[in-house]
């Protein structure tokens, strides 16, 4: 069977998987295809497909997934005398190799080494539940090892757990998650050297491949992610090979296969497995609308779209579609380069309101219908023969009269849509200048349609969501960070915020400072901490629901920290926990650092925190209050986002 080349136009989309036919196996692949033809017959690839997404957006693959045996090598990187290395793994077998480094073999001079003796490595290796890290500088000395044991007995716990590799010349500090760092010397000779790297395998390693000081061969069987080298949080994409791998996963065992029906020859649809008592919710791939943008996902969030602009100057219609839960925002603009003539349509206090200026003051149109209930609605604004109206869903708005004896609008080409660039200033149209937080589509000018293919501008728009609630949707790979001047806790603080999640591990909210002072939200384990330390050592209040990983269920929560003084109290749900520090002088925590919230960037320190794991899910209503002042947190103000979505969260309410 041939397939011809494949055509420059149509559906793109992303396949992260491929279906078995009987009798072919292969490798998965990740990348995009598009205008599918064989034998002149065009195939939806979407239709009966396994680990396929509508869509082309490459994006950095942080997680891999080991099932079969099998490996990934990715690009060499060096061991310097002053470099670390992080990584998370899970899993529910003993053994199995997570991190093998290989140099070149080496000989020392004028005497032959024995095999392995002088070839630099460095392996990291789950052997009977416990971890060994061993170490060969290639300097002619001794291997060093490092043991360390699970405080529960294995880490083949089907947990996730944190390993960190720190070198400092001869120093090399092992630590997993929060257990005691292990301590390997190296000899005098390896103060200095590099140990390079000229193979770097993660899961394990291919056949024949490998050092004889290799402890073991077998292939780690989980979940390998977030693997960071010297401060550089690895994409699996740049893989230089690999096999039996799953990419962008993070699986402990196999899903259910796909099995071809001997019968008609069609492969099923995916299973569609529903939540059950003590697992997770099935975290799905949202759907987008097409045609469709989200604006507001910082204040500055806009396209510019150009149009004819004499078409305008005797009649302006402009039609879109719009959905919003937002009250307020400006949807679209046009003006003139001296900005007198100009139109305008703007959302205060949840309705619509149209104005425009032919030169000889303003007219406003105003509608009675209620936009901000999160539903589609068609929206048409229209000034012809000194007459101007808005119509909602068909529903017309009265009449109005333009101001003056002016009869043409004098505006450049250029449509403002869904807010403005930061450096424009509107000067005639009120304070309700920021981005609207709404998905638009479908807009046309004179019945002409614009679309984003022509856009002079664009910036910090995204696709819509199918389904859309309130909320921010955190894609479990960033942050939001806040108050770049840095927030101050101090004695007292209540924080609020609600929370839907499918992930049983994730940072919620940091605050921290240059010395041990700090506050810290996450979910570890599907459990709740609440973390304070006022400088005397951090005291924890954890929420263990009754129902194992209720909290990722995929339903939204409510939570509210309390820390009065030197006690904390966490609510969840309205189930409440508690804790208190000994050291009851010791009231305040100093912090001076930003609010981070869905984790934080590598090279910032968070001393209340266990996790580095982004939180993926949706957050809304984060409010902090010190007294009586109430500070309520736009996540689209934040002054750094990194894969973060504010004012739209995928999914229905529930």
């Amino acid at each position: 069977m041939s397939f011809p080349d494949v055509a420059a136009s149509g559906t793109r989309l992303e396949l992260q998987a491929v279906s078995r036919l009987k009798g072919v196996t292969s490798k998965s692949y990740v990348g995009c295809i598009k205008n599918l033809e064989i034998s002149r017959s065009t195939f939806d690839l979407l239709r009966n497909s396994y680990g396929v997404r509508k869509g082309c957006t490459l994006e950095p693959v942080r997680s891999v997934s080991f099932l079969k045996g099998g490996y990934m090598e990715l690009p060499p990187k060096s061991l310097s005398p002053e470099s670390e290395l992080l990584a998370t793994f899970a899993t529910k077998n003993s053994s199995g190799i997570i991190l093998a480094a290989l140099g070149q073999h080496g000989e020392k001079q004028g005497r032959r080494q024995a095999p392995g003796s002088s070839q630099p490595f460095l392996s990291i290796m789950l052997i009977e539940g416990h971890i060994e890290v061993h170490v060969n500088p290639g300097d002619g000395t001794s291997l060093r090892r490092a043991l360390l044991h699970a405080p529960t007995g294995t880490f083949g716990d089907g947990q996730e757990h944190s390993i960190s590799l720190i070198r400092s010349g001869r120093i090399i500090t092992v630590q997993l998650d929060e257990t005691t760092p292990v301590e390997m010397k190296l000899g005098p000779a390896a103060e200095g050297r590099t140990i390079n790297v000229s193979n770097l395998y993660i899961g394990g390693v291919p056949a024949g491949e490998g050092t004889p000081m290799l402890k073991m061969r077998s292939s780690f069987h989980g979940c390998i992610r977030n693997l960071i080298w010297n401060m550089e949080l690895l994409d699996f994409t740049s893989a230089t090979g690999y096999e039996q791998v799953d990419l962008d996963t993070c699986l402990l065992s196999e899903r259910p296969k796909l099995v071809l029906h001997e019968e008609d020859g069609e492969l099923p649809p995916e299973p569609q497995p529903l939540p059950s008592p003590g697992l997770c919710a099935v975290d799905r791939a949202p759907e987008y609308v097409p045609n469709a943008h989200q604006f507001g996902l910082t204040e500055g969030s806009h396209f510019v779209l150009p149009f004819n602009q004499l078409a305008v100057r005797r009649r302006l219609s402009v039609q879109l579609r719009i959905r919003t839960f937002a009250s307020s925002g400006l949807i679209y603009y046009m003006a003139h380069q001296n900005q007198v003539d100009y139109a305008a349509l703007q959302l205060h206090e949840g309705r619509l309101h149209f104005m425009f200026d032919l030169g000889k003051g303003r007219t406003k149109v105003s509608h009675p219908a209620l936009l901000s209930d999160g539903q589609w609605h068609t929206v048409k604004t229209e000034y012809f023969k000194k007459k101007g109206f808005m119509m909602v869903d068909n529903q017309e708005s009265a009449m109005v009269t333009t101001v003056g004896d002016a009869t043409t609008l004098d505006v450049e080409g250029r449509l403002y849509l869904g807010g403005l660039p930061s450096e424009y200033r509107a000067r005639n149209i009120g304070n309700v200048t920021h981005s609207i937080p709404a998905c638009i589509g479908e807009v046309t000018v004179n019945g002409k349609q614009l679309g984003k293919d022509n856009a002079e501008s664009a910036f910090a728009v995204s696709r819509c969501y199918a389904a859309a609630q309130k909320g921010t949707f955190f894609e479990g790979s960033g942050y939001a960070a806040l108050v770049k001047e840095g927030y101050k806790v101090q004695s007292d603080l209540n924080i609020t915020l609600e929370f839907r999640t499918s992930s049983e591990n994730g940072v919620l909210l940091g605050i921290s400072s240059t010395k041990v002072d700090a506050i810290g939200l996450e979910l570890v384990n599907g459990k709740l901490l609440f973390h304070v330390n006022n400088g005397a050592g951090r005291i924890t209040a954890t929420y263990e629901p009754k129902a194992p990983n209720t909290l990722c269920n995929g339903k939204w929560h409510t939570l509210k920290a309390n820390k009065s003084k030197h006690r904390v109290v966490l609510i969840i749900d309205g189930n409440a926990v508690r804790a208190e520090s000994p050291h009851t002088q010791s009231t305040s925590a100093d912090t001076n650092n930003p609010i981070y919230v869905g984790g934080y960037p590598a090279d910032v320190k968070q001393n209340c925190l266990s996790s580095q794991t982004s939180f993926r899910g949706c957050l809304r209503k984060l409010t902090l209050i010190k007294g009586p002042q109430v500070q309520f947190y736009d996540f689209s103000r934040a002054f750094d986002l990194q894969g973060v979505f504010p004012h739209s969260c995928p999914g229905t309410e529930s």
